[in-house]
């Protein structure tokens, strides 16, 4: 029978008031997460989509991975600033880094390679293991746990900070700190944990009263994807849709 868990809340955790933006609000669930996403994307404001430019300083951009086109999918590699390009919807301002071998969108179901979906290409138990919250594609870094996200008006190349940043991870079996947060100098705005949804879907957002994350630290569970994941004591995981605040110009 599988587990359903469901936790949900909206805490308010002390951060040292020199790092800024006063004590956010974290929003977490698991298992059936449709209301915690539902209150995060309220919490930030209206969807400002994909248009270049800062609409204003409330609402959210979205990612979700599912139009993106197959040749930034697997067995491709994805392009770090894809959802930085100054043309609508592609205009999010979002750029993602990672320390490992690259960045990759699992493939359609029907791709024209016939490449595994939900990175059965890496790992074939991973297309079962990898639940998905918006169909079908999902996101992880290869060769690495970690991804650097940093922050721009979207279309440009200004560097901006945002409110809040919040996503859907599939199977966290384990405790760890899934997103530590960076004001604009570099300073630590605090380090949050995923909860834990074996072989489920979790939701971590967390939201400051200003724009006052420049970019954030995202880890993947405790290892990297890779074909004999099962064997040892690493907990992979994976992530669907991104949802952050409304990129401001860094004054």
């Amino acid at each position: 029978m599988k587990k359903i868990c469901l936790f949900l809340s909206i805490v308010a955790l002390s951060i040292l008031s020199a790092c800024g933006g006063g004590e956010p609000q974290v929003v977490t669930a698991s298992g059936d997460i449709t209301a915690a996403v539902e209150q995060y994307r309220a919490l930030l404001g209206v969807d400002n989509g994909g248009e270049p430019g800062t609409k204003g300083t409330s609402g959210y951009r979205e990612i979700n991975w599912d139009s993106l086109p197959d040749e930034e999918s697997a067995p491709n590699l994805y392009a770090p600033d894809f959802f930085n390009q100054p043309e609508a919807p592609r205009a999010r301002g979002i750029v993602l880094n990672t320390p490992g071998e690259g960045l990759m969108v699992s493939a359609s179901a029907n791709n024209p390679t016939g490449t595994p979906p939900r990175f059965g290409n890496i790992n074939p138990q991973y297309a079962d293991i990898f639940k998905t919250f918006s169909e079908e594609k999902l996101f992880s870094p290869i060769g690495s746990n970690l991804v650097v996200i940093t922050f721009f008006v979207p279309g440009t190349d200004t560097p901006a900070t945002v409110r809040g940043f919040g996503a859907v991870y599939t199977d966290v079996d384990t405790t760890h700190t899934a997103f530590e947060y960076f004001d604009k100098d570099g300073n630590s705005l605090g380090s949050f944990e995923t909860p834990i949804c074996d072989g489920c879907l979790s939701f971590l957002g967390v939201a400051f009263d200003e724009a006052v994350i420049a970019s954030v630290e995202v880890r993947y569970g405790t290892g990297a994807l890779g074909p004999d994941d099962g064997a040892g004591e690493v907990d992979v995981a994976v992530m669907d849709n991104f949802i952050f605040g409304e990129p401001q110009a860094i004054k």
